[in-house]
């Protein structure tokens, strides 16, 4: 038995820095992009604003709604699409040199301007493109921890070379 139902798509691209995070949305029946700063490591501020945009929705809290997101992979690790994925978001750890960039022009860096951008790329990529980015496999939790000690290593090596290069 196939159904056909219509799903509303609320998107959401984060951009995560060591001091905020910010996140471009879009709402469905508004293709206008729209921004929200949260703490960065605010998982529950995160999913707080998730739900405060279901319940924006008309109807509100539609269980035909999905919620898409992403944000690039770093140092943050894997800790926020475990919680996403938990709590029913459709997440993609993106791979960020695989974001095609235009070459010629001069770009602008902010948190900002990244979200959006990746906000784009994300709607791209749930529509079926599968050139707008590559995602990376999310390892297991088992799979990160034994992956933990050799970047702490590199990190505090790296940090050594900068001191003594003083």
């Amino acid at each position: 038995m196939s159904s056909n139902v219509c799903h509303q798509i609320i998107y959401l691209a984060i951009e995560l820095s060591s001091s905020s995070w910010v996140i471009a949305y879009r709402v469905p029946r508004n293709d206008k992009a729209k921004l929200h700063r949260l703490e960065a490591g605010d998982g529950a501020g995160l999913l707080a604003f998730i739900a405060g945009l279901h319940n924006r929705l008309d109807p509100p809290d539609d269980a035909s709604t999905l919620v898409v997101s992403c944000f690039e992979a770093g140092r943050d690790g894997f800790w926020l699409h475990r919680l996403l994925t938990a709590h029913g978001v459709i997440n993609h750890v993106v791979e960020p040199t695989s974001i095609l960039v235009t070459r010629g022009a001069r770009r602008a860096k902010t948190d900002r301007l990244d979200a959006v951008g990746l906000l784009r790329v994300l709607a791209a990529k749930f529509a079926g493109d599968p050139g707008a980015c590559r995602t990376v496999v999310v390892p297991s939790v088992e799979e990160e921890d034994a992956k933990r000690p050799r970047r702490e290593r590199e990190f505090l090596v790296q940090e050594r070379v900068r001191i003594f290069a003083v």
